[in-house]
């Protein structure tokens, strides 16, 4: 004799949590566990029978608290025997936009640029000398520090000798082979 079997409906897909909604998950394959559950819990607290990824869970929400929906996953884990755990709802990120990388090349001109050897400390010292900014540009693909852009060719020059005169190595080039990474290098 063949026992007759009542078919369990299909589990709908677990809701999100709200915006500051702790929810308790509570892995379950039988809907008479989740009798039992819902039996256990504060009758405020609002449970239903889902599908979250692959697993059949009971739901249970309305925690404000992480602790208390904490609590409640210990319980079960530890005094009930069914795995549970507690999930949130992902903090909405106020991310501040970063400015979009724009390379672009330097107008017509001349360029002073000094070779910084991968060490940053050296644009911290040309600021100093220089009592200004400097930039981050490539060059024939390579970085260098802008120490000076400008359409006098004797201003580029006489800033480069300047800057031999106190240990920097760099050179003049036309500017418009000069791609600028950034305006104002960080340190």
């Amino acid at each position: 004799m063949v026992e007759p079997t009542i078919a369990q409906p299909t589990a709908s897909v677990c809701q999100p949590p709200r915006k500051d909604e702790y929810l308790l998950f509570i892995l379950t394959q039988a809907r008479a566990t989740y009798e039992d559950i819902r039996a256990t819990l504060p009758p405020q607290l609002p449970t239903n029978f889902c599908q979250y990824l692959d697993d059949t869970v009971v739901r249970v929400g309305g925690f404000n608290q992480l602790l208390d929906a904490q609590g409640w996953a210990r319980y079960f884990n530890e005094i009930v025997g069914l795995s549970a755990f507690v999930i949130q709802a992902t903090p909405s990120r106020n991310t501040p936009r970063l400015p979009e990388y724009k390379p672009e090349p330097l107008a017509d001109g001349y360029a002073v640029l000094v070779d910084y050897f991968s060490q940053p400390e050296i644009a911290s010292e040309l600021k100093q000398v220089l009592g200004t900014d400097v930039g981050l540009v490539t060059y024939a693909q390579r970085p260098y520090l802008l120490a000076l852009h400008t359409q006098d060719e004797r201003e580029a020059n006489s800033k480069l000798q300047q800057l031999s005169d106190r240990g920097f190595i760099g050179i003049v080039v036309d500017s418009s082979s000069v791609i600028l990474i950034r305006p104002v290098v960080l340190f």
